[in-house]
């Protein structure tokens, strides 16, 4: 089913959860829940869930910034067509000025704030995931939940997806900013004292400069250094082409959803 209304053209079933209110942070956000094809609330069937940052831009150009990433319209057709598991998208909306205090580890006053990541987790783990799991047919456990971003929104992915692999074990994080606080992620990866039970998808575009490229190369090697397994637990990209918006994430998300979310069944 593809709803319009008002310019918002959404494709298959949604859920909206206004004015969201967290004890952690200052500002209130809308919750937007993409429900797969099937899902009825009676049923017994539960499905995974992907929490997605920057949720304005996961499925509606109407509110994104310039293109949206078309996360409904290709979830809708993988699943129909059997090529990926049905999920349940869950994006959350950035506060607009507040975002990078909200999706940065550290405090960068120059670059504009940040700092205040590790209390967003903490909604999403304490207050966002248990009204999502009470609210819908989820399977609650770390093993059946992503969480994904780009940007600064990847960054954040990364930074929680290393504090809460018990939450979280399927990350997607596009075109994340590494360079944050001199490469700050980095150095979390290189202090696990061992490799997490973490599907990773890490990827960046080619026009986004040999920097961009090059940090995406350095965390690759840090990972792997770690333990993951290229093209096994860990699925690294470098898209020909790609630049840093949402028109080139959004033509690499079905490959993200296919490999976070592949229809064959998964240990664990």
């Amino acid at each position: 089913m593809t709803t319009d209304t008002k310019q918002h053209t959404l494709t298959g079933e949604f859920r909206t959860h206004e004015r969201f209110r967290s004890r952690f942070l200052p500002h209130e956000r809308t919750i937007l829940v993409y429900l797969p094809p099937g899902y009825k609330a009676r049923a017994a069937r539960r499905y995974p869930v992907l929490y997605l940052q920057d949720g304005q831009n996961v499925f509606d150009k109407a509110t994104s910034i310039g293109e949206e990433w078309h996360v409904d319209e290709t979830a809708q057709a993988l699943i129909e067509k059997g090529q990926i598991e049905p999920l349940i998208v869950v994006a959350v909306y950035n506060t607009g000025e507040h975002r990078i205090d909200e999706y940065a580890p550290t405090k960068v006053p120059e670059k504009g704030g940040g700092g205040s990541a590790d209390l967003y987790g903490r909604m999403l783990v304490e207050e966002l995931k248990p009204l999502i799991d009470q609210k819908y047919k989820t399977l609650p456990s770390a093993a059946s939940t992503g969480l994904g971003g780009s940007s600064l929104g990847g960054l954040l992915t990364m930074h929680l997806g290393l504090k809460y692999p018990t939450v979280f074990n399927r990350l997607a994080a596009l075109s994340p900013s590494i360079w944050w606080d001199n490469k700050v992620i980095l150095r979390e990866v290189q202090g696990i004292p061992a490799k997490l039970p973490l599907r990773i998808w890490l990827d960046a575009g080619t026009a986004e400069g040999p920097d961009v490229v090059g940090d995406a190369r350095a965390l690759r090697d840090a990972l792997v250094a770690k333990g993951w397994v290229p093209d096994h637990d860990l699925r690294y990209v470098e898209a020909e082409g790609g630049e840093h918006n949402e028109q080139s994430w959004a033509s690499r998300i079905g490959d993200v959803l296919g490999f976070l979310y592949p229809t064959r069944p998964q240990s664990g």
